[in-house]
This record gives C-alpha cells, structure tokens and sequence, in this order.
C-alpha cells in the first residue's frame, strides 16, 4: 500500500484495531484452509523484540478465498485492497479481485476499526510460494514453524528476504534483532536467495560474517532446488517464545 507514514495511512484509511496472534486463531478457528501468520508480527514470536506493528498480517491461499468469505460471512466486511484503492468485496460479488489485488481487509463494519489485513498468497494446498518470485517454493510445513499454541508462523529468514525490497526503519531494526538467532541453515538460506533476488543487498555483509552461511554445500543450486533441500522446521526453543504473540 505503499510507504506513505503511519499517521498519514491512518487519517486516509481510518484506524487499525490492536490484534494477537490469539484474535488471529479465534478469527481462522474452524476454517479448513491453510493459513499462517507473516510480517512483523512472525519476526517478533521468534524474537521476542517488541516494537509497534500497523496491522496483523494473515496469510491464506489464493484459492482458497471463496471458502474464507464464506467463513467470515456475517461477522466482517471484505474489502480489496490494491494499488492505493480500496473496493468492498459484497456478499454476492464474485469471487474475482481487481488485478494487482493481493490482499484483502476485514472490519466489521464502516464504523469500526480495520482488524485483519489478510494476504492471498499462489500456491496450493501445503505449499508456500513467494509471491514476487513464484519460482521459489517450499512445502508449507518447511516454511513455516507452529508455537505451542498451534499457531503457525512464517519462518524469519523468509519474512527478512520479503522485508528485504523495501529497508523501511523497521526492516533494518527487526534484521538487527533476528539475525543473532538465527540457526545456521537460516543464515545459508537468507544470504543465497538475498544474493540471487537482491544482488549487493546491505543485509549481506552482515551474513557473510557468518562462516557457516558460506559453506552450505548448496553452491550451484538453482534458488528453487536450495529452498526445496532446506529444512527450516525448527525444533524449539522458538515454541516456547511464540506464545500468543505481543499486542503492540
């Protein structure tokens, strides 16, 4: 939705509601869907660093919409959220978004707060694909990593390669707090495909003083084949941080 401040994104679009990874849970509880919590919220269950976050970014499959709007009938507004603009999805639109629509809103009415900002990620069942680069996959469960709540969250190393386009102040500061946890797969994984999608990225340096992030013997590998031969599930540690998130 573009860089434009906090304080100028809310005048134009109205309020955000504070939401947890537990609100997230309550919102997906009995949908059949895959689904996954990212951006800085996914950073900060693994930190542990609080900072303040505009919004709760839940992610769903694409093709899965249709069954989602059906979950939240009744309970939230959906609206398309694309290119700066905003457009209600109505109960009996169909289920096709206008082009570049990536992701989608929830309130619970016009006099509310927003409370969800849910992304629309390609892919299918038990599948993760970066959605700017959709070359680069992984099965779901290597992607992401579950908290003793059963709350799944997008892996760090993923979320930084995402952060990586934009070095907005927050991105260097969640960089800056995640990087000293990260194991040593994570670090390999985020130096080749930072490497390969943003060559001469700052974040680089920074990994390269990592010795083991230069020797994974993965050298050669095309990014798509180094993501499917990584196994990012960690064994946690990261559980017992994840917890319910921290509302901020």
């Amino acid at each position: 939705m573009g860089e434009m401040g906090r304080a100028e994104m809310r005048a134009l679009y109205g309020e955000w509601a504070p939401r947890t990874s537990r609100d997230a849970a309550a919102l997906m509880d009995g949908f059949d869907g895959d689904w996954w919590v990212a951006g800085g919220r996914a950073l900060e269950a693994f930190t542990g660093v609080e900072r303040e976050h505009d919004d709760l970014d839940v992610a769903i499959l694409r093709a899965d919409l249709p069954a989602f709007r059906d979950h939240v009938r009744g309970r939230f507004h959906v609206w398309a959220a694309f290119a700066g603009a905003l457009k209600p999805v109505l109960p009996d639109d169909p289920d096709e978004l206008p082009d570049g629509c990536g992701q989608v809103w929830l309130r619970p009415d016009a006099g509310s707060p927003w409370e969800f900002d849910v992304l629309l990620n390609p892919g299918s069942a038990g599948e993760w694909v970066n959605r700017r680069e959709p070359q680069m996959t992984l099965a779901l469960d290597d992607a992401a990593w579950v908290d003793t709540d059963g709350v799944r969250w997008l892996n760090p190393e993923i979320v930084l390669l995402l952060k990586a386009k934009h070095l907005r102040a927050k991105d260097r500061a969640d960089f800056a707090a995640a990087l000293p946890l990260l194991g040593e797969d994570q670090r390999a994984w985020l130096g080749e495909a930072l490497a390969w999608a943003h060559p001469g990225h700052e974040w680089l340096a920074r990994l390269e003083g990592e010795p083991d992030a230069r020797h994974t013997g993965l050298e050669g590998l095309p990014p798509i084949d180094r993501a499917r031969r990584h196994s990012h599930r960690r064994s946690r540690e990261n559980s017992d941080r994840g917890g319910d998130g921290h509302q901020t």
